[in-house]
């Protein structure tokens, strides 16, 4: 895992208050350390709780996105990188990968047998907005903002996720 200093602000209307970029490897131990790392660093700016609602959907979205980074967005010897964005209202998510020609694919409902294709969905449910940009030939940054304050995501039994 390195730092990287962001060459670019977060795509909002505000400029982000603070900001952390890092690159993990694209293995499934990279994606559990963003997202270790992203509920580290939100608790740490906001001093919410860990148990607390926005730092659940933290921990829920960005393990979704840095899981998705290495399971359809990795090439070999390559990295993905995670981006924080604090804004006054909310956290920008950004994980961005080396296969800008695999864009997510639109959430849909999956079949009651199919063991996976919800992730998209969840974080649906529990950012305010997400999308996914190209800025180039060879990386695509799939995003999220997740209120800090105001309405809470869907309930759910925090203890259950083993976060």
């Amino acid at each position: 895992m390195t730092h990287h200093q962001p060459t670019h602000e977060a795509h909002s209307a505000h400029a982000p208050a603070r900001q952390l970029t890092l690159w993990f490897s694209s293995t499934r131990r990279g994606a559990r350390l963003a997202r270790h790392l992203a509920v580290q660093q939100f608790t740490e700016w906001t001093a919410l709780p860990y148990d607390s609602d926005p730092v659940c959907a933290v921990a829920l979205v960005t393990a979704e996105l840095a899981s998705n980074a290495v399971r359809h967005g990795r090439l070999p010897g390559r990295d993905f990188r995670l981006g924080l964005y604090l804004l006054p209202d909310r956290l920008r998510v950004e994980v961005t990968d080396t296969r800008p020609e695999r864009p997510p694919l639109l959430a849909t409902s999956p079949s009651a047998d199919e063991t996976s294709g919800r992730g998209l969905l969840l974080v649906q449910a529990y950012a305010d907005r997400w999308g996914c940009t190209a800025r180039d030939a060879y990386t695509k940054t799939v995003w999220a903002e997740i209120p800090i304050h105001g309405h809470a995501p869907p309930h759910t039994d925090h203890r259950a996720r083993g976060t």
